[in-house]
């Protein structure tokens, strides 16, 4: 029987430890640092993503078979190659695969050197250079910080001003930090988005069912750019040769990219793709599981987490089943959220929510439980239409009990609007 670390504290992290604890494989699942919904389904141990030497001698002190890496920033600071300098079995991607997702100019590079289907676009490091280029830019367009900005890090600006406003945030007045300093301008497209996302080990991979993100904070696609703010799966009313090509001018490209420029993919390569009039293109790579696209496939994932895991680091492909029936989910955020948070208001009544509740930002207060985060729950529930699965949510969401919270009331309308 085998012992699995899943690395992270958020909605993600608990998906994958709760999909962990149900394989017959695995005996034990721990987490670090963890949270309060995923201490349910795992031992919660108090070592910080970053604390890579504390992190090593924990696996090897507990004889832990396979550490799952979730979120992005340990994957881009190198966590898998000091695992695999110390001998153990780690899934996800080394730092130097990793800037698929640390650095979009990297990203978008390799996009253009392998003909991946891509947005144009050009990369500054210079504002004056970049002033001047987007002076001669129509408008709407898109500006994209170079580094890791917890998936913010976008600006859709519909005119000449608000496109000089953002830059000069990004490049002069630190909007995004260092990860603004360099600053991807790229083309507007129009289309609708999807994740497709695979299992990738070289050139094994192994694609996952689609997933459709609701990336804007409000309604009706309103507000600002946020992790996401709810998702569903499957994504129905997209053509079979749509997903096609996602995965074969994608996703596979990129992976065989990879190994020619000699930095393998090993672990989850996620494509941000958007199906448009001229085919689909891609938006962005990330190196790990979407947040909240995790929550709803590993509730409608059919396999076994472990085995899947274990069989892509040996090389190996195997199919994947997933439910027919559609899963939906909802995250629930803090009040400011995506530009602020609010910290230690109360949460109550979720043991009378009759769905599939993932914590995505909550901590423990003298026993009883607050928010900790911009993202705070993602309620999930899966039924034989998509509709039934929406309405589930909404009604279960309303026996919360938490002053400080929204969320957004249209997830999966999209896949609605076909039914």
């Amino acid at each position: 029987m085998a012992k699995v670390l899943v690395i992270g504290s958020g909605g993600r992290e608990h998906a994958l430890a709760w999909k962990f604890a149900q394989s017959p494989q695995v005996e034990k699942v721990y987490a670090a640092p963890g949270n309060p919904g995923m201490a349910e389904v795992a031992e919660c141990v108090a070592i910080g993503v970053l604390e890579f030497d504390k992190l090593i001698a924990f696996v090897k002190a507990q004889a832990i078979d396979l550490t799952f890496v979730g979120p992005e920033v340990p994957l881009c600071e190198g966590i898998a190659d000091a695992f695999a300098a110390a001998g153990l079995t780690v899934f996800g991607p080394s730092r130097t695969a990793a800037r698929l997702e640390g650095s979009k100019a990297f990203a978008k590079a390799m996009m253009k050197k392998y003909a991946i289907p891509t947005a144009a676009y050009q990369s500054f490091s210079d504002y004056d250079q970049a002033k001047a280029y987007l002076e001669q830019q129509p408008m709407p367009i898109v500006l994209k910080a170079d580094g890791l900005a917890a998936g913010k890090g976008v600006i859709i600006a519909q005119t000449q001003a608000e496109a000089q406003d953002a830059l000069k945030e990004m490049m002069c007045g630190g909007l995004f930090d260092q990860a603004g300093a360099t600053v991807v301008i790229e083309e507007y497209l129009e289309g609708e988005e999807f994740s497709q996302l695979a299992f990738v080990n070289g050139t094994t991979v192994i694609p996952m069912e689609i997933a459709q993100d609701h990336k804007r904070a409000f309604d009706h696609d309103e507000g600002l750019n946020t992790g996401g703010m709810g998702a569903y799966t499957p994504v129905s009313h997209l053509s079979k040769a749509v997903v096609e090509e996602a995965i074969e001018k994608i996703v596979k490209p990129m992976a065989a990219a990879m190994v020619q420029e000699g930095c393998p993919f090993t672990g989850i390569l996620y494509a941000g793709c958007m199906a448009t009039e001229r085919g689909v293109k891609t938006i962005e790579y990330n190196v790990r599981f979407g947040d909240p696209e995790t929550e709803v496939l590993m509730i409608a994932l059919q396999e076994d987490l472990y085995e899947i895991c274990m069989q892509v680091l040996q090389h190996q492909t195997l199919p994947l089943h997933w439910s027919k029936e559609p899963v939906l989910g909802v995250v629930l955020a803090s009040q400011g959220y995506p530009e602020s948070s609010t910290k230690g208001a109360k949460i109550s009544n979720l043991e009378q929510v009759d769905a599939t509740v993932f914590h995505m930002g909550t901590a423990h207060e003298n026993g009883q439980l607050v928010t900790s985060g911009g993202r705070v729950l993602f309620v999930a529930a899966q039924r034989p239409t998509l509709k039934q699965a929406q309405a589930a949510v909404y009604a279960e969401i309303e026996k919360i009990d938490c002053d400080a919270l929204f969320y957004r009331h249209d997830i999966g309308a999209r896949g609605l609007q076909d039914c």
